[in-house]
């Protein structure tokens, strides 16, 4: 896998809108000016929004070729070092036909996003290139009254350093709670944090290493059979991460979406699985349950490490997690390392 450059201070970024438009819409539109603020002050990055990025959720939802053409256009301008997605939604697969995969190669940059965004991350895959599954810019930059710690300490970690990324301890604390985001004033109102479980080994012992690769389960069910789905040898040795989105789907579909990665022989393959938080705490023994049942007793893999309740995706704040980069678990100690850098 080709790794970008780091971030430095000045650094140009870009922000794109692959999936929903509701930056540039009417009342959000505020808050994503909180957070292109916090960019340029937290982290001394000039903002550079693409062309089609603002231009509201209609017309980018009827023209996803403009889409593909903001994010083309990102990879191929040399002045910009980052790309950073403004929001997920639930189509963002209709980019495919427009993506020039010799360009992501040829361009390697800081790519980030999470939620619908996991269709990006496998076209980079696909073209080579380490991609980041983390924050958005108008949920994670644009945290209510101000962005988390935990968070700003993995972006600052992450993406700004060459060195080894080391142990990613839980969060002792997360949030879910929705506050509208097109009233403006409900910006200045703090959302309500819980106390976090921590890690939770279901199943597995010893210590186990691979690369990562996953995202969110709904998207890569969208993915599966189309050219950027990874050939059935690029699952080996891998850590594959799974989360699930804001619609908190029923038990009866991470059973299903579980039997399918079994039956098509991903569990044969990979060295273990790292779940998120499910959205809101919901169904969380339920998932748990799910897991042991399909993996462990289903397709017999009981020895198939599973770490569950991690902080990325749908919860905040959150880590980043780098694809195609080696990771560790240390089942005993219930513990997860990235052993090695995401950038250069």
């Amino acid at each position: 896998m080709i790794k970008a450059k780091r971030l430095k201070k000045g650094d140009k970024i870009a922000t794109v809108s692959l999936s929903r438009g509701s930056a540039g819409d009417f009342g959000i539109n505020e808050r994503y000016k909180i957070a292109k603020k916090r960019i340029q002050d937290i982290f001394e990055l000039e903002v550079m929004e693409m062309p089609n990025s603002m231009k509201g959720s209609e017309y980018l939802y009827k023209n996803p070729k403009a889409r593909a053409e903001d994010m083309m256009q990102a990879f191929s301008d040399k002045s910009i070092k980052g790309i950073f997605c403004n929001i997920g939604g639930d189509e963002t697969i209709r980019l495919l036909p427009h993506i020039d995969f010799n360009i992501i190669k040829n361009n390697p940059k800081i790519f980030m996003g999470y939620s619908d965004t996991t269709a990006n991350h496998f076209m980079c895959y696909k073209a080579g290139l380490t991609s980041f599954y983390g924050p958005s810019i108008l949920d994670s930059f644009a945290e209510n009254v101000e962005m988390h710690d935990y968070t700003t300490k993995w972006l600052k970690k992450v993406l700004f350093s060459n060195e080894e990324i080391g142990e990613i301890e839980n969060s002792n604390y997360w949030t879910s709670e929705y506050i509208d985001w097109a009233n403006s004033e409900n910006n200045k109102i703090k959302r309500k944090v819980q106390s976090n479980k921590g890690y939770e080994l279901l199943q597995g012992e010893g210590i186990v290493s691979g690369k990562l690769i996953g995202g969110c389960m709904e998207v890569i069910e969208m993915i599966k059979a189309t050219d950027i789905w990874p050939k059935n040898e690029e699952w080996n040795d891998k850590i594959l991460f799974l989360e699930t989105s804001e619609d908190r789907p029923s038990p009866d579909w991470i059973k299903y979406w579980l039997r399918n990665y079994g039956t098509i022989g991903i569990f044969d393959r990979i060295k273990a699985i790292i779940v998120g938080k499910p959205k809101d705490e919901k169904y969380f023994e339920e998932y748990k349950n799910e897991y042991t049942k399909v993996v462990g007793e289903e397709f017999g893999k009981k020895d198939l490490p599973i770490l569950y309740n991690m902080n990325f995706g749908h919860t905040s704040p959150m880590c980043i997690l780098p694809y195609g980069v080696e990771a560790k678990i240390d089942c005993g100690e219930k513990n997860f390392h990235i052993v090695e850098s995401g950038v250069m």
